[in-house]
């Protein structure tokens, strides 16, 4: 099945755009129910998902945020959290070839307001479901607010995957304790911006091909050595 409109909020960096690869063909890309190291660092017991945001949360998202190229294309290519348009993604009013607009083949695609405003940004969706966007890929618009467990196979049956500009294949080997300060910053550190973000293009829905799991043998593998 094709879907040839995805949500207006997707969440998209332009340094993912390498992932179109071969002029868009649209590669298998490992996805899904992956992990990497992000078990490997415990959760606190204060802050998301545990209990709320709490400030020391919030300002280490706002480091990785605005060290991670997020702003490239939600921020207008600022890198300022005092811009009244922070994260709000594309704007319209800087025309067809303003910054968060980007075109990779025969698809189309504007950068997501990410900021908590209902209406326009992600302020309908849960802090899961952009948790689960960042460590799976999933549209936080088009699955369902579910806590995936691999190890009880609940992977939704039916995923549909943000599109490649977005990289989250990426995303998914922070710790789970950076990748929820990602989500305590932008769902609770920011002000809302009511920014309607045109509809974007996307390819088909399970254009990842692959759920494999995503790991990592332990270091020192391969072509690694401890150097003192």
């Amino acid at each position: 099945m094709t879907r040839r409109h995805v949500s207006p909020r997707l969440i998209v960096t332009a340094a993912s755009a390498a992932v179109f690869l071969a002029g868009i063909g649209l590669a298998t890309v490992t996805a899904g129910c992956g992990g990497g190291h992000s078990t490997d660092v415990p959760l606190s017991a204060a802050g998301l998902p545990i209990s709320k945001a709490t400030l020391a949360q919030v300002t280490r998202g706002r480091y990785l945020v605005t060290t991670a190229g997020c702003s490239d294309c939600h921020g207008q290519g600022s890198d300022n959290p005092a811009s009244p348009t922070w994260l709000a993604g594309y704007l319209t009013a800087q025309g067809p070839n303003g910054p968060g607009i980007f075109a990779l083949g025969p698809f189309t695609v504007y950068a997501a307001n990410l900021t908590p405003d209902n209406a326009t940004g992600i302020g309908s969706v849960s802090d899961r479901q952009i948790y689960n966007a960042l460590k799976y890929g999933l549209d936080p618009f088009e699955n369902a607010d579910i806590t995936i467990d691999p190890s009880l196979s609940n992977f939704p049956t039916n995923p549909v995957y943000l599109p490649p500009i977005m990289p989250w294949a990426t995303f998914r080997h922070f710790t789970d304790e950076d990748l929820w300060a990602i989500v305590a910053y932008i769902k609770h550190g920011i002000k809302a911006v009511h920014n309607e973000v045109p509809e974007s293009d996307a390819p088909p829905v399970g254009w990842p091909g692959s759920t494999d799991p995503a790991t990592f043998s332990n270091f020192p593998s391969g072509n690694e050595q401890f150097n003192p």
